[in-house]
């Protein structure tokens, strides 16, 4: 998607979710992107053989963000507090720490580092603000992104890939 060029028409909505068959095992993932001074959306879903939930969440704002041809002011909806939370609270310390996590006082290696050094790339070329809300609570696009995740998942499965 590739937003105009005035201060109003670079701001988009990005909604994503991701879902798995088994955690590990088979997992999809959604976004719809949206820009609000147009009503243009575009959205995209996939879908990986072997994944977890938390790596199927950040897949679908990497390539949310990815999809962004310019620079953007962006408003991300997940239903993922690890994503939320992530972003919003722990993804400095995990940069100062080396990609360490504290865990009883020790370090210990970021899960889904690779990910997550991913998304930091992303978030450095546009400016992000998270909105986390409940998942399955009637949100019309969370509700789609979700329907869209499982439905790359059982496509997978079907083709006989997962």
């Amino acid at each position: 998607m590739e937003p105009g060029g005035d201060s109003e028409r670079s701001s988009v909505r990005l909604y994503t979710d991701g879902a798995c068959k088994g955690n590990p095992g088979p997992g999809g993932w959604a976004y719809i992107l949206e820009q609000p001074s147009t009503g243009r959306r575009a959205k995209l879903a996939g879908a990986v053989v072997e994944t977890t939930n938390n790596r199927m969440e950040l897949q679908a704002v990497i390539e949310g963000l990815s999809a962004l041809k310019r620079p953007c002011k962006v408003e991300l909806v997940t239903d993922s507090q690890y994503v939320a939370k992530g972003i919003t609270e722990w993804l400095r310390g995990w940069k100062a720490r080396n990609w360490q996590r504290m865990d009883r006082g020790h370090p210990k290696p970021v899960m889904n580092v690779d990910l997550w050094k991913q998304l930091d790339g992303l978030l450095a070329k546009h400016h992000v603000k998270v909105k986390h809300v409940l998942g399955h609570r009637g949100h019309a696009e969370n509700e789609e992104c979700d329907r869209m995740a499982v439905e790359a998942c059982k496509d997978l499965i079907r083709n006989g890939t997962a």
